[in-house]
């Protein structure tokens, strides 16, 4: 009688076409086989490899054959056993959520007043919170807090569609000491305004969040920034809150010499009466992703439904393909508060269609921006990374699980 016992393939076997490596993780105990019958006995260490993380080995006449003999013993073996075989595959299981490394605790230094008895020193920054970009959000949080000499005076609004405990969670785990609240986002607000796009990344309804800020916040918010989750802060961000707005409800950098027409369409241009609301200003195009708002203004001056009725014109006529920034513009352009450059280095993920690599502005740098379709932490991922990326990875709080070659 043969009793053979196997826990086998507790390691996950792959081969890459690209590299012509054959590569075994191992992931769990090794095979264990007994046998009371005369049969040699046949042990792991004798068909695998040594118990490594990962172990790859190139391609050749050897290692091609490997497989293939595994697969006939271990056949062979069943033919011979006079008993059953029982074959047990056991899978680890595997979080698709990213983990994160707890952030040091940033204090404030002696110029600060507290915030407790001084809530004018309060600094309100407005983001959102999407598992997709996550890893971006962490990282632009760190940049701001480790850059301003007043971390602890800083409040984080994040909105978000979803109440996803694991994001919340994550927010608490990664930075235990964050000052911040977190709002849901009612995408019915612009499910029925929201027009297909260049990208489908643009049409996600918390892409629009940022149009709804006066609503959502709480009336002792003033004034917020708001940043997307691919920016890194790269100086002190009281700065940029400090700004005077004067009569203007939007601050931000303004480019003038940016083809300002590119933005809509030609049926928009030809249209006499919609292409006269640019009448008596000078419109510019500004980038909505880094933006100092009069909260309280743009709540009395009705701008939010102003965005809403040219997405509503929009849905009518296509005149414009770049998601939530042409509504800002067509209510907004040529009536903002011109904010440095030196705020929002933008372009950074490439443009809205390949995210081929872009270098940088000559001049200072206060804010980088990861705007258009490559993000740092893919193509860094991919090890397909842009040099500009490499500014960016020094933010990075992603706690990688899964082994690497190197390691």
């Amino acid at each position: 009688m043969v009793a053979i016992s196997i826990s086998l393939l507790r390691q996950y076997i792959y081969y890459s076409p690209n590299n012509h490596h054959c590569c075994y993780i191992n992931m769990m105990p090794d095979m264990s086989l007994s046998t009371s019958s005369s049969l040699p006995f046949l042990s792991s260490s004798s068909l695998l490899p040594p118990p490594l993380s990962m172990q790859c080995m190139r391609s050749s006449h050897r290692s091609s054959i490997f497989l293939p003999t595994l697969l006939f013993l271990l056949l062979g073996f069943q033919a011979l056993a006079v008993a059953s075989i029982r074959v047990d595959v056991i899978r680890k299981p595997v979080s698709t959520f990213p983990a994160f490394r707890e952030a040091p605790a940033f204090r404030n230094g002696d110029e600060c007043p507290q915030p407790s008895l001084s809530p004018s020193a309060r600094i309100d920054i407005a983001m959102t919170l999407d598992a997709n970009y996550l890893r971006g959000t962490m990282a632009a949080i760190l940049s701001i807090l480790q850059h301003t000499a007043c971390p602890e005076s800083v409040v984080f609004h994040f909105l978000t569609t979803h109440l996803e405990q694991n994001i919340i969670t994550s927010i608490r785990s990664t930075f235990p000491y964050l000052n911040y609240h977190v709002y849901r986002f009612d995408s019915g607000r612009v499910r029925g305004r929201i027009s297909r796009s260049i990208r489908q990344a643009l049409d996600q309804p918390l892409n629009y969040a940022r149009i709804y800020l006066a609503d959502i916040l709480p009336l002792d918010v003033g004034r917020v920034i708001y940043l997307d989750s691919d920016v890194i802060v790269a100086d002190d961000i009281r700065t940029l809150w400090q700004v005077d707005l004067k009569n203007h409800v939007v601050a931000a950098p303004e480019y003038c010499h940016t083809n300002f027409s590119k933005y809509f369409t030609d049926a928009f241009w030809a249209d006499a009466e919609l292409s006269k609301t640019f009448n008596g200003r000078r419109p510019c195009y500004f980038n909505t992703g880094v933006m100092v708002m009069d909260v309280k203004g743009w709540r009395e001056g009705g701008y939010t439904k102003m965005v809403e009725d040219w997405m509503m014109v929009q849905k009518h006529k296509r005149i414009y393909h770049l998601g939530s920034l042409p509504p800002f513009l067509l209510v907004l352009a040529g009536n903002i508060k011109p904010v440095d450059h030196r705020w929002n280095q933008h372009g950074l993920g490439g443009d809205n269609w390949e995210g081929r690599c872009r270098s940088l502005h000559p001049g200072p740098i206060n804010l980088l921006h990861w705007s258009g379709k490559g993000k740092p932490w893919l193509r860094l991922d991919s090890r397909r990374p842009c040099a500009v990326d490499y500014l960016w990875a020094p933010y990075d709080l992603y706690q990688s699980s899964s082994p690497t070659l190197e390691e």
